[in-house]
C-alpha cells in the first residue's frame, strides 16, 4: 500500500472514541479504523523503513489489568522504531492530531543507571548540546522526572535537570493539515526524525546496556 496521507477521518475517529469508548463503537467501526488509521499509518512508517528500520504498529486495545481506567481501546495509533532497548523514533495519530519525535520511553535501574553515569562523565556535555538545540528548533524535550536530585546526586551538579530524568525525548505536532493528510508527509517525518536522530543516537549506547 503507497502513502497517500493520514486522511481527516482518523482524527474524527479518535474523536469519537473518546466519546463513546466501548467494544460497540469499536466492532461497528472496525472497518474505519483500518481504513483510516491502521492502514495509513502502516504505509507511512513503511515508506520511512530503507532509513530508519521495521517499525512496529502497536496494538489498539488497552492493557487494563492493572488500571483503574478499564476503557477497551487506546485514543491514538502509535508507531516505533526502535534503536535500542525501549529508545529510537515515533510517530502518532489521535483526535488531537500527529505527533512525533524519539527518545527513550522507560529506563529499567541498569539502563537508568547507565544513563546518570553518562550525563555525569564527558558524554554529558553532548547531550546538553543536542538537547540545547533541539529547544532552540522548537521541540519539547520532556520525559519523566524526579522532582529532586538522584539519590547519590548533589542537587547542585551542573547537569542535574538531566539527572533528574527518568525517561526523555523530543516531540513536536505537525500542524500542517496539507501536509499530514497528504503523501509529504513522508519526507516531513523523515526530516524530523533525521533532526532527533543525534538524541536517539546518544541514548543508543546506554539503552544497550
Amino acid at each position: 500500500m503507497s502513502f497517500t496521507g493520514i486522511p481527516h477521518d482518523a482524527a474524527d475517529f479518535y474523536a469519537e472514541l473518546e466519546m463513546d469508548n466501548s467494544t460497540g463503537f469499536w466492532q461497528a467501526n472496525r472497518e474505519r479504523y483500518e481504513t483510516s488509521v491502521r492502514g495509513p499509518m502502516t504505509a507511512l512508517l513503511e515508506a520511512l523503513e530503507d532509513e530508519f528500520g521495521t517499525a512496529k504498529i502497536f496494538r489498539p486495545n488497552r492493557d487494563v489489568r492493572f488500571s483503574a481506567d478499564k476503557s477497551p481501546y487506546k485514543t491514538h495509533q502509535g508507531g516505533y522504531v526502535a534503536a535500542g532497548t525501549r529508545s529510537g523514533w515515533y510517530a502518532e495519530v489521535s483526535a488531537d492530531g500527529f505527533r512525533l519525535g524519539g527518545g527513550c520511553y522507560a529506563m529499567d535501574p541498569a539502563v537508568l543507571a547507565a544513563y546518570r553515569t553518562d550525563v555525569d562523565g564527558p558524554r554529558g556535555a553532548e547531550l546538553e548540546r543536542i538537547v540545547s538545540r533541539l529547544r532552540a528548533a522548537g521541540w519539547e524535550v520532556a520525559g519523566d522526572r524526579l522532582k529532586t536530585a538522584p539519590r547519590g546526586w548533589s542537587r547542585d551538579h551542573e547537569r542535574i535537570e538531566l539527572l533528574r530524568h527518568k525517561t526523555i525525548s523530543a516531540m513536536r505536532w505537525i500542524e500542517d493539515g496539507d501536509v499530514v493528510t497528504t503523501a509529504a508527509l513522508v519526507e516531513q517525518v523523515r526530516s524530523d526524525w533525521r533532526a532527533v536522530r543525534p538524541l536517539v543516537e546518544w541514548l543508543r549506547p546506554v539503552t544497550a546496556a
